[in-house]
């Protein structure tokens, strides 16, 4: 199956153009995939990976305050302005519908609430119909499927499996011409639910099968595979956390499922992310039972994973509070805290998304170093979010400077600067972003992921910079110096007792307090993010390629002669 220029015939491959206008957006300005920093490329560094889920199933949505916006050419026979004539032409039918939509006539009208009227809501029934033929007229596939009457974004445009072949396709071509070896999805990414589990599986197979044909065409592979256990309806009071057994136990079979899927695609990790395992109120929960059974999955899981030689890392990914619930895994703290609990902290690492600690009101960089602290980090999410903006996440990175300090964890964990994960793979940074309600063109998509990673790229060039200078480490060296010797490192290594503490402080005398400098230290920071020169005097053989201009260069150097002179 070979690639296909179809579906985004006015994009070209992006390309790495640092002199381009500031016009000219389809060109990366930082990332350049070929170049070395560190002794790895940036692609080796960074490993980008799209994620589908917000790429190719949001479409511009924004819940119950508005229909979808988005226009998107895998999405035959959608239309704002489609004017369906309502009843007149089709049967649309009263159940589950509300006057408002029964009566809209199709202007601004999305196609999915304009095909709600079928014999059932149901997604499966929905491509029964359509795949047995029982709809009465008979409507063009291209129109066919379900979709919530209010277009929430986490469904689609579109229910039939001939859309979700259309959707991978277009996946693929995109994900080609953006110049990544990576994508992350789950299965409700590549399929509908069916009639039955038989049938679901059944188009699971199918759609997985061409995936592979894909990837094998493309050089592409997972970076994560997941399972969907937040879309259905059945998961709407939790997964594994959900006081019917049945829905546990069904939770527990889709992700027997899903892993064998990710095994085929040789995903490299395989996600859980559980954003309706959580209580809304606590008087209808037993909580510590909740949390018992997702340890109940993580250790079927693991256990699964042997058995079956997927050799590809388990990944667990904190949330917080979204949707209109608090998840019992909030934070990375928290969910290290379960693992270890339920022994089981040697089979997961985390899956971290800095945008939600921003909407916890911590620093975005907070899990990322909590995680890592602890060897525990294993992907990073791009995304970013506003906190001010009722919590909104998942928007595209421009933040350089807080990409700069999770650039800067990350790569010190991966050169073994501090005791850390560094065992553990390779991670990689998921781009989780989706574009504005507002920016509906499908080249918007494009703008949105060279937005956020060329805020990488420039981080990943800023924290190099400072690692290769050593300036933070020799501050932070001097800091903690009074640990090095005597009574402090006996401190340090625990090997003391209140009583000694006692004895020692007599004798000193009165503590002799230090500056922390904070300043002085945030002003170190903003000459790697802003510097005053195109790069510091220690970083230039390595960061400097050769696509930079010879003009540029001589200024540089003549800036360092300069710099220099005044010594």
């Amino acid at each position: 199956m070979a690639l296909i220029n179809k579906f985004f015939p006015s994009v070209n491959r992006i390309e790495y153009r640092p002199d381009a206008s500031p016009e000219d957006s389809m060109v990366f300005r930082h990332y350049n995939p070929n170049e070395t920093v560190h002794d790895r490329t940036m692609e080796e560094w960074l490993r980008f990976s799209p994620c589908y889920f917000n790429m190719f199933r949001y479409f511009g949505t924004d819940d119950h305050y508005g229909y979808r916006t988005h226009i998107r050419p895998w999405d035959e026979g959608y239309s704002w302005t489609a004017k369906h004539n309502g009843r007149t032409n089709y049967d649309m039918g009263s159940k589950y519908m509300d006057k408002s939509t029964y009566d809209m006539g199709g202007k601004y009208m999305d196609k999915s609430t304009y095909d709600v009227g079928k014999r059932s809501m149901s997604p499966h029934r929905a491509y029964d119909d359509v795949r047995k033929g029982r709809i009465n007229p008979p409507i063009p596939l291209s129109y066919c499927g379900y979709d919530d009457r209010k277009g929430r974004s986490w469904e689609n445009g579109s229910r039939s499996l001939s859309n979700y072949k259309r959707r991978m396709q277009a996946a693929f071509e995109f994900f080609s011409k953006l110049g990544v070896r990576y994508y992350s999805a789950s299965d409700r990414d590549f399929a509908p639910e069916g009639e039955n589990w038989e049938e679901t599986n059944s188009m699971l197979e199918e759609t997985t099968n061409m995936a592979c044909n894909l990837q094998q065409h493309s050089g592409m592979r997972p970076l994560y595979f997941a399972a969907d256990l937040f879309s259905h309806p059945r998961y709407m009071n939790g997964a594994a956390t959900n006081p019917d057994f049945h829905v546990f136990a069904y939770a527990c079979a889709q992700v027997k499922q899903a892993m064998d899927m990710a095994k085929r695609l040789q995903a490299e990790n395989f996600v859980f992310f559980h954003p309706r395992d959580g209580y809304q109120n606590p008087l209808q929960r037993q909580i510590y039972r909740d949390i018992q059974h997702l340890g109940h999955l993580y250790r079927m899981a693991a256990q699964y994973k042997d058995k079956i030689g997927y050799k590809g890392h388990l990944l667990i990914q904190p949330k917080p509070f979204d949707p209109l619930r608090h998840q019992y895994e909030s934070d990375a703290m928290s969910t290290m805290q379960m693992l270890q609990h339920f022994g089981m902290e040697k089979s997961y690492k985390l899956y971290v998304k800095p945008a939600w600690s921003r909407m916890m009101g911590r620093p975005y960089y907070h899990d990322v170093y909590m995680a890592s602290t602890f060897s525990m980090l294993g992907l990073v999410d791009a995304a970013d979010s506003y906190p001010e903006v009722n919590g909104t996440s998942d928007i595209c990175s421009v933040n350089v400077h807080d990409a700069t300090i999770v650039m800067k964890c990350y790569m010190e964990q991966k050169t073994r600067s501090y005791k850390s994960g560094n065992e553990y793979g390779y991670g990689g940074f998921t781009l989780s972003c989706r574009v504005h309600r507002e920016s509906f063109e499908p080249r918007d998509m494009f703008h949105g992921m060279i937005l956020t990673m060329d805020t990488y790229a420039c981080a990943l060039k800023n924290a190099a910079r400072m690692l290769s200078d050593g300036c933070f480490a020799r501050n932070l060296h001097q800091r903690y110096i009074s640990y090095k010797s005597g009574f402090g490192d006996k401190l340090d290594k625990g090997s003391t007792s209140f009583e000694e503490c006692e004895e020692y402080i007599r004798s000193p005398g009165d503590v002799q307090v230090h500056s922390s400098r904070h300043e002085q230290h945030e002003q170190m920071f903003n000459y790697y993010v802003y510097p005053s020169v195109k790069y510091s005097d220690g970083y230039s053989g390595r960061m400097l390629g050769s696509s930079w201009k010879s003009t540029e260069r001589l200024q540089y150097e003549t800036a360092i002669e300069i710099s220099r002179d005044s010594k």
